[in-house]
């Protein structure tokens, strides 16, 4: 997990970061319950990335980011740090 210094979100664990993620990407939005889902499945099997439904690209899982201990500044969906 990351050092004491590091500051995560709230909710880093289950939701995105709202500011990571459009309102609406397509048919999906922010909560759109296919990337909790996903995201929730990954954390469950202990992965570090879940396939995206719209672009079937790697998503990073929230605690893959958080054991890494910093935010690379890369706009990552589920962000666990608090960042703008």
């Amino acid at each position: 997990m990351p050092s004491d210094s590091v500051l995560l979100r709230d909710d880093w664990r289950d939701l995105p970061h709202r500011k990571r993620l459009p309102e609406r990407i397509g048919a999906f939005t922010f909560m759109n319950p296919e990337f909790l889902s996903r995201h929730g499945t990954a954390l469950d099997a202990g992965l570090p990335v879940y396939a995206d439904p719209h672009s079937g690209l790697s998503v990073f899982t929230s605690e893959f980011l958080a054991r890494r201990g910093y935010c690379c500044d890369s706009g990552c969906r589920h962000c666990p740090f608090t960042v703008d």
